[in-house]
This record gives C-alpha cells, structure tokens and sequence, in this order.
C-alpha cells in the first residue's frame, strides 16, 4: 500500500451524499479530498468544498472540469446519477484511477459500460456500500437457498426519504440478487414489483418488492421469508448517510493497488 494519504475527488460534491462524503474523506485516515467537482452552471463553482460541507475551508475549490480533476487524482468517489456515473467512467479508464459508483437506478447498457470501463480503471460498485447490508445480502442468499420455494416466498420490503429518484431502491434489488442468486433462478423474469387490482394468487417461486417513501428515512430493507405457519425477516436499517460513505473510502483504498476490473463491495469486505 502506497504510503501517502490517497487523492480522492469527490463528484456532486454539494449534493446530500457529496457533502457527507467530504465530511467523511475528511475524518478518515489514509485519504484525502484532492478535488471536488459540480456540474458546470453549478452555483457552489469556485467555492471551498470544505465550507459547502460545513467543515470550514479545506483549500479545495469546487471545479467544473472532471478530466483535470482526474488526471492527478487517485480516485473518485461517485453518487451522482446513471448518466454522469457513465461518463464518469469513462474518464476514470482514461485517467486509469479507481472508481467506486454508488449509483443506484442504473440500466443494463449502464452496466455493461462500467465493466468496459474495468478494463482500465479500477471499477468498485454496489447498490449499497454499508458493511451491514452486504452482510443481509449474504444471508439473504443462504436463507433463499435453505428456505425452497415451494412452500416459502420472499418478500422485500424497502422505505426511504421523500426525494429518492429510483425504485425499488439499489439495495433492494442487491438484495433481490442475493435470494434469486440462493435460489438459482433468474430476477428480471421472477420479480413482482407493482400489484395493483385484482392480481389472482401470488405466482409460487416469485420474489416480490414493495416499495415506500416519506420523509426523511434514510434507509430501511428488510427480506421477508414467509411459510405456512412461520415467518423469518432479515432487517437493516441505516440511520446515518456516513455509512455508504465510510464504506466507499474503504472500498477505494482496498482498491488502490489491485488490477484494473469490476469489483463489489463483496470483495473489498472478503465475501465474495
């Protein structure tokens, strides 16, 4: 591991997630915010990044011109949107520097395009960077798999804040991998998202999502086994943003020094 503390540039810096994870580079050890960049027209442009996120000046003006960015830094950290994330991407494989997407609502075509993007830079995504979910993924893959559809259906049951874009959320379709996954069989064709009227029985083997917003919740999920006579629910619930941020500074200093590739957050915390 490289001895000097790891250039991060941060993306939507003024954004929700941007700001925490300013504040977060910033109370870590190992890392470093190096650059922080807003989309041009922004109007925290040439401020202090440190001031936006209610730190104070940190000598990291806010920048309109990622490629410069990039090409001294070591790594970015990105919640932004699908679109940005992609062109992100793109300028990460140039620069060939580590790229950790949090971005959640991504299209397959999006997808594909990161892994192409692996070929050069140093490509960590997930539908969610918190230790404790990609754990409840674990688990939800080995109680699918133990728990046979014939006689248990799964349900996942996700909340969050008023303003969330997207849906179902990243993390519930991370965890709806996990138990279609343990159950070897295919999401897009198994996943009931919307019932709506007079929907008939509940298809056997099918994996149902249920979607809720309001307020200020961060971030609720929980994976529902259901049997005649008994019910098993695994849960997490996030109550504070630093979380995802704190996972993404480890997942860009784990993948420092390896290979160009895609990689999860499954094998920057070993469980793979």
């Amino acid at each position: 591991m490289s001895g000097a503390d790891m250039k991060l540039v941060v993306v939507g810096a003024a954004g929700r997630m941007g700001q925490t994870l300013i504040r977060t580079i910033h109370a870590m050890t190992g890392a470093r915010v190096f650059a922080a960049v807003e989309r041009p027209g922004s109007p925290f442009v040439g401020r202090d990044a440190g001031e936006i996120a209610g730190l104070g000046p940190i000598g990291v003006p806010v920048t309109d011109k990622p490629l410069e960015a990039f090409v001294d830094a070591e790594g970015v950290l990105d919640f932004t949107s699908p679109a940005a994330s992609v062109e992100f991407s793109v300028l990460s494989a140039q620069a060939r520097i580590v790229h950790v997407i949090g971005t959640t609502g991504c299209s397959e075509s999006d997808e594909e395009k990161f892994k192409a993007a692996g070929r050069h830079a140093r490509i960590v995504k997930s539908g969610n960077m918190s230790l404790g979910v990609n754990l409840l993924g674990v688990l939800t893959e080995q109680a699918a798999r133990a728990l046979g559809p014939d006689s248990w259906d799964i349900e996942i049951l996700e909340m969050h804040h008023k303003h969330k874009v997207d849906a179902p959320s990243g993390t519930a379709l991370l965890l709806g991998q996990s138990a279609a996954k343990g159950r070897d069989i295919d999401l897009a064709e198994q996943s009931v998202r919307v019932r709506d009227g007079h929907t008939g029985a509940r298809p056997t083997g099918t994996i149902g999502f249920a979607t809720l917003r309001g307020g200020s919740v961060i971030g609720e999920h929980s994976v529902i086994l259901s049997g005649e006579g008994e019910q098993v629910t695994l849960s997490h619930s996030a109550t504070d943003r630093s979380i995802f941020a704190r996972g993404a500074v480890t997942a860009a200093l784990w993948a420092r020094d390896r290979k160009p590739g895609f990689y999860s957050m499954l094998d920057v915390l070993g469980l793979s």
